[in-house]
């Protein structure tokens, strides 16, 4: 690894006092037209977030029309697995597989259900992974990618498995295999069985490296936790993104632990690049090119 160079370009209360008080304020429409409308157009109000790094208000449609990204700071926005899908597979290539698999709730983990069918609802899908196969620029792979939205991107019995199922495909059929991750970790509320995923993902990795078939992980903003710890990092080639948060731990748990302060860019994925933990970052609209490069290289 490592031989790839792509730069394309607290107090005390008084209890007499009552516990809440009740304001009228009263509105004029003066005050009302003092109010900042720098950002505010005939578009829809409501749909608009705020960027976390330049804190420029952006509307959702201008977002999306831009991958995701700022488009005053180039901040990049946490994209959905489908997007994911959607931005390296060539249009109307891309084949689902295992997404009948649900998640149970083998500990009987207190509301586990309910959270879990919350997330289906919101994110309109029932695991925290998407896997299949499809063609990026004309060369079949195998993909899986993973989800933030959905429970933090935690991974739990069924996206461990879609992951492993994904390598296998590419074992059986002999095409490449590609894995975005982004995650908090593994699942807490399955408890060693999440924990499981991390062995069988690693196993999974192992084999595909000694068939010769190639396999790319990508791991996003933010992968953390035991999803790096397993093969978020095994890939034969790492590509990520610019200033993508990589790490196992905290920082301020490692600062805690070792009592020493760390660097700014600590855990960043060119902090990781500089130490040769992370092979390639690319811009995401350069990520399909850039992956079809170096699969060109490596089939």
């Amino acid at each position: 690894m490592g031989f790839f160079s792509l730069n394309k370009k607290n107090f005390s209360l008084n209890k007499s006092r009552k516990k809440y008080v009740t304001l009228t304020v009263e509105s004029t429409e003066d005050q009302v037209e003092q109010k900042d409308t720098k950002h505010i157009d005939n578009k829809s109000t409501g749909l608009w977030v705020k960027c976390p790094h330049c804190q420029e208000i952006l509307y959702k449609v201008d977002i999306e029309g831009n991958l995701k990204k700022c488009s005053h700071c180039d901040y990049y926005f946490e994209m959905t697995a489908r997007e994911r899908i959607a931005l390296l597979i060539d249009e109307g290539t891309f084949k689902e597989e295992d997404s009948d698999l649900e998640s149970v709730n083998p500990l009987n983990f207190p509301g586990y259900e309910e959270k879990n069918r919350k997330a289906r609802n919101e994110c309109d899908m029932r695991e925290g992974a998407i896997s299949g196969t499809g063609d990026l620029s004309g060369i079949r792979v195998s993909i899986a990618a993973m989800d933030f939205k959905f429970m933090g991107g935690s991974m739990g019995s069924v996206v461990g498995e879609k992951i492993t199922r994904a390598m296998e495909r590419g074992l059986k059929e002999r095409i490449p295999v590609i894995v975005v991750a982004t995650s908090g970790g593994a699942r807490m509320h399955e408890g060693i069985l999440s924990l499981m995923q991390m062995a069988k993902t690693s196993a999974a990795a192992e084999k595909l490296r000694m068939a010769g078939v190639p396999f790319i992980a990508v791991p996003v903003n933010p992968t953390t936790g035991g999803v790096t710890a397993s093969f978020a990092m095994l890939g034969d080639i790492i590509v990520s993104e610019p200033k993508a948060m990589i790490g196992f731990a905290g920082k301020r748990v490692i600062e805690q632990t070792i009592k020493q302060k760390l660097p700014d860019e600590f855990q960043t994925s060119e902090f990781l690049q500089k130490s040769g933990m992370v092979d390639v970052i690319t811009k995401r609209e350069d990520m399909k090119n850039t992956l079809h490069t170096i699969l060109s290289n490596l089939i």
